[in-house]
């Protein structure tokens, strides 16, 4: 988790360094004039072309149709520029300081569906720009849309999304943003899922049964540190001390990692502790992880 955090971390600056250099290049060219209200108004306050950030500013905000009067490398370095800005934004959102909740312990399926939700609105407005009839065909084209099975992950559903993106952009002609969208979604998708295995746990029921469930207890929870699981006691019955050899039990609720297998952590537990006699395992039934 600690270079996962890491590379969050550089790539967030990595990204708000780009969107700057991106800005500062962009202010030292001459921005065509669409129509006569622009140049009157770059006319009137001419002060305004002195700043580079509230250029910048205006040419991320312009018309779609100022795309037509760029360079094919200029338009695409616009393009990544504002999914660059989408993620950002939606990224501060998807993870938000929130009482009582680790930052990095939260949901992941969700913060990822948020960052990809925002790229996929971005790159559809960009889409439509300023036709009302694309607006109407790529609502139509959505509705076709259907989910008959039950999609484990939420972020392949705008997997599926950006393709529509995709689709509509090589239909319309926009070529440099199809690629352009492409190629971020696929370098946005390495980032989110860099590391995953290690963010996925499996809710999990350990049962245990013991001769002795103080020293087993003890056992258990240098284990579960040892191995930084998330446990916690949900059933605890001692065995009967007036009659010999009798059993009692433990039960668990733990969220075990996709690197740990359930059999390798009961051999771990039987040779830790001679006192356990069985060891069961099983998926507690509010259980999300993607071997549901």
């Amino acid at each position: 988790m600690g270079n996962s955090r890491r590379l969050v971390m550089v790539a967030v600056v990595g990204g708000v360094l780009l969107a700057l250099v991106l800005m500062l290049n962009r202010s030292g060219t001459p921005q065509p004039a669409n129509n006569s209200n622009t140049a009157a108004i770059a006319t009137a306050s001419p002060s305004t072309s002195d700043n580079p950030f509230i250029n910048a500013a205006n040419d991320v905000v312009s018309s779609n149709t100022q795309f037509e009067s760029m360079s094919r490398s200029e338009a695409g370095l616009q393009i990544i520029l504002r999914l660059l800005f989408a993620v950002i934004l939606s990224g501060v959102l998807a993870f938000r300081p929130r009482k009582d909740v680790p930052l990095f312990r939260r949901s992941l399926f969700v913060s990822q569906t948020q960052i990809l939700l925002a790229v996929v609105a971005a790159a559809l407005m960009m889409v439509v720009g300023d036709s009302a009839a694309r607006a109407f065909a790529i609502f139509a084209a959505a509705s076709l849309v259907r989910f008959r099975t039950n999609i484990r992950d939420p972020k392949e559903i705008t997997v599926l999304l950006i393709s529509l993106a995709l689709g509509l952009a090589a239909g319309v002609g926009r070529w440099e943003l199809g690629l352009a969208l492409c190629l971020f979604a696929l370098a946005l998708l390495w980032l989110l899922e860099f590391n995953e295995g290690e963010s996925i746990f499996r809710s999990m029921e350990l049962t245990i049964k013991t001769t002795n469930t103080d020293r087993t207890q003890q056992v258990l929870q240098k284990i579960f540190r040892r191995r930084k699981i998330d446990a916690e006691v949900r059933e605890l019955d001692p065995p009967d001390p007036e009659k010999e050899g009798s059993t009692g039990s433990i039960v668990y609720y733990l969220n075990l990692p996709l690197s740990l297998r359930t059999d390798s952590m009961s051999d771990r537990i039987l040779r830790a502790d001679p006192n356990v006699e069985k060891i069961q395992w099983s998926k507690t039934k509010s259980a999300n992880d993607i071997y549901q």
